[in-house]
């Protein structure tokens, strides 16, 4: 049975812009939004199935990243998102972006803290931006457009503002891109 939430949350209700964090040429033909949670699971292997769409179809495709950190499931989602947002600050988004989910696992302070510094960031000044939720209004913007748009749980795809229905193993992401690429 389809409730009405899932009817009427077919599509994006939050437009990309220009604050998005996005991959990828901004006129691509298709554009994938992803709302995702650092410490899920299911988002660390959607994370390297986007990379594998993003490497073959680099010139079409173009990856937003939005946070919808589940909080009351993942104890350090939502430091992990204010991180990536400290390092976003500094030019750095998508560097913290990959380091949180190759290392899913090492989400905690102490950890996050080292990957601060392997990215060359300054630990005490990231730490203190997260300690201080100074990037969580973002966070929280992010996650309020996907509640939004209906999304419930992560990863949740929207392919050309549509929600991406299918699976996110590579052969379902790049027939959901070319697909959308033809429409």
């Amino acid at each position: 049975m389809t409730t009405p939430l899932q009817v009427t949350s077919a599509r994006l209700r939050l437009p990309v812009t220009e604050t998005d964090h996005a991959r990828g040429p901004a006129d691509a033909a298709v554009t994938i939004v992803e709302y995702g949670d650092y410490q899920c699971r299911f988002c660390g292997a959607a994370y390297a199935n986007l990379a594998e769409v993003l490497r073959q179809r680099g010139d079409s495709v173009r990856l937003v990243y939005r946070h919808f950190p589940i909080a009351n499931v993942h104890p350090y989602a939502e430091s992990a998102a204010e991180a990536a947002e400290a390092a976003g600050r500094r030019g750095r988004f998508w560097e913290m972006h990959d380091w949180l989910y190759q290392h899913q696992d090492q989400l905690d302070p102490v950890h996050l803290s080292l990957g601060v510094e392997q990215l060359g960031l300054s630990p005490d000044d990231v730490d203190t931006e997260v300690g201080g939720h100074a990037h969580a209004d973002r966070v929280r913007r992010d996650f309020v457009g996907g509640i939004r748009s209906g999304v419930t749980g992560t990863p949740t795809l929207f392919v050309n503002d549509v929600r991406h229905e299918g699976g996110y193993d590579v052969a379902e992401l790049l027939a959901a891109v070319d697909a959308a690429a033809t429409a």
